[in-house]
């Protein structure tokens, strides 16, 4: 068998090992020619996967050079991409015109609406200007989201007119075609699902919590496999994910769903389904570590026209993906990834970025900084070892850098849901605390020799964790045990509010980066 995979990049890893595995040959495709599937593919070719006759003109070569049975992706939103291929040289797969459907949402929503399957009500916006009497039916909250994306980037939820206008432009520039979606806000839980469909039979492959933070955008901070739901709910997702399936018209190959259930409609709501299998580590790294399974191989038979064999019996294990992140900054190094390696439970360890590198905060996926998997018996133990592990990880960024004290005097904040804003505060300090914090000033002394900071007797009252799960006298004390400072007055740089207060606004990174700017004369 000759296999050609369109995408070479680290979600595809697995697909090629196991097409390897199996004996087969691999072909792969991708944009970047030093993607790390590159190497590992017996044939690769340097192709755009966003360009179908070149990736059909590659393919053809294959067939004509080794022969070739079939085309596949995963986690890529490049699954009409595939069909096109397929299509074209007759292989197996879905019509060109269903993969549409499964990648461009303007479509997927009106197939999803003509067949009655439960779905947000939508309008299509090409310009920021016409959203808002476009969308004035549909009444606020609302989401904006590019036609045709994924990894959720230009994706954001909206409360106002002049807010929706802005999200348009923002969704814009990330569609392919030029076009967005403004949709009706769902509120409930998320959940992602992975399946193969043979001859219009579904076959469910994984269901799995998603965890969804910084409002107003929709960054998943990580997902747990399998659901902690009641079956009653896990059975109402199943079936409108089932319902879509159908209506997209995936007969043959992958689907995966990114379904909500609306406790308020008593009904689950499709978000999404595509014709491929997940990225973000759940159908290569999380079901088969928790179930014992490997989707992605079944999905490979399905795509060279083979029927899989069942599958044995799931063996009923946890995994959770959690992932790390950064404020805004110039990365000098990532620490405590060793310790995050050995940390009981844990399987990997994926990073995004290097010494040098710019940071940000994340608005979407593809701005997170990195992602720990872990495995366990049971959900206490798995999700306990993902989270001890991103406690670890600390990515140290460079002193004195003009992005990151942007984002500590609070610069570029946006409103989000219910008063908060966006970035969030790491510890959101209020009452007493906060009039101390404010009233401190930002150095009590400057001068040659070691570094002090103000002791801050309110500091216990900022309670709760921030985005890395750690809380703030935690943060204080590794801050400085990290920094090389000490509590008290008789530094000769004593810090006050410019530690405690970067402290409070970006959690321990913030803190360590306020003690090496004072230690190299930057503030």
């Amino acid at each position: 068998m000759t296999v050609f995979i369109l995408g070479a990049g680290l979600m595809q890893l697995p697909a090629i090992r196991i097409a390897k595995e199996l004996g087969w040959t691999v072909a792969a495709a991708d944009g970047n020619a030093a993607a790390p599937g590159a190497a590992l593919a017996d044939r690769f070719r340097h192709v755009d996967l966003k360009d179908r006759e070149g990736l059909e003109a590659a393919a053809r070569e294959l067939r004509a050079e080794i022969g070739l049975d079939g085309v596949f992706t995963a986690g890529t939103d490049f699954s009409a991409s595939v069909a096109w291929v397929a299509e074209r040289l007759g292989l197996p797969g879905i019509p060109y015109e269903t993969a549409l459907r499964a990648s461009n949402k303007l479509k997927m929503r009106a197939a999803l609406a003509a067949a009655g399957v439960p779905s947000p009500r939508f309008v299509e916006a090409a310009s920021p200007g016409e959203a808002p009497a476009a969308a004035s039916a549909l009444g606020f909250p609302l989401v904006v989201k590019p036609a045709d994306s994924m990894g959720a980037r230009g994706c954001r939820a909206v409360r106002s007119a002049a807010e929706l206008e802005a999200a348009v432009a923002e969704a814009l520039p990330h569609s392919r075609t030029g076009r967005a979606i403004v949709e009706e806000y769902v509120e409930g839980p998320e959940f992602s699902i992975d399946a193969l469909v043979e001859e219009g039979r579904i076959k469910i492959r994984g269901l799995a919590d998603r965890h969804i933070a910084f409002a107003p955008y929709f960054v998943e901070i990580g997902h747990t496999m399998p659901t902690a739901y009641p079956p009653e709910v896990a059975a109402e997702v199943l079936r409108v994910f089932e319902l879509g399936v159908r209506a997209i018209g995936i007969a043959r190959g992958a689907a995966k769903g990114d379904i909500k259930y609306s406790p308020e409609r008593g009904t689950a709501v499709v978000g999404e389904i595509a014709a491929r299998l997940s990225g973000g580590y759940m159908s290569g790294w999380t079901y088969p570590y928790a179930s014992g399974i490997e989707v992605t191989r079944e999905a490979l038979e399905l795509a060279v026209g083979l029927s899989p064999a069942e599958p044995g019996p799931d063996r009923g294990w946890v995994s959770a993906e959690r992932a790390f992140v950064s404020i805004p900054g110039r990365l000098a190094s990532l620490m405590g990834t060793r310790e995050a390696e050995r940390t009981p439970y844990m399987k990997d360890l994926f990073y995004r970025a290097l010494p040098g590198d710019r940071l940000v905060f994340p608005a979407n996926n593809v701005e997170k900084l990195g992602n720990v998997l872990s495995q366990a018996p049971d959900r206490g133990r798995a999700v306990e070892a993902a989270m001890a592990a991103v406690r670890s990880i600390l990515p140290r960024l460079a002193p004195g850098d003009e992005a990151t004290e942007a984002f500590l005097r609070g610069e570029g904040r946006e409103p989000a849901e219910g008063g908060a804003q966006w970035p969030p505060e790491a510890f959101p300090a209020e009452g007493a605390a906060a009039a101390e914090l404010a009233a401190m000033p930002e150095y009590l002394r400057r001068g040659p020799g070691p570094l002090s900071v103000l002791p801050f007797d309110r500091a216990a009252e900022l309670g709760g964790l921030d985005w890395s799960g750690r809380g703030f006298v935690e943060s204080a004390e590794r801050a400085l045990e990290l920094g090389g400072a000490r509590l008290g007055t008789s530094g000769g740089t004593v810090l006050g509010g410019r530690f405690w207060r970067s402290l409070a606004r970006g959690g321990l990174q913030a803190a360590l980066y306020a003690l090496d700017s004072a230690r190299g004369g930057e503030a």
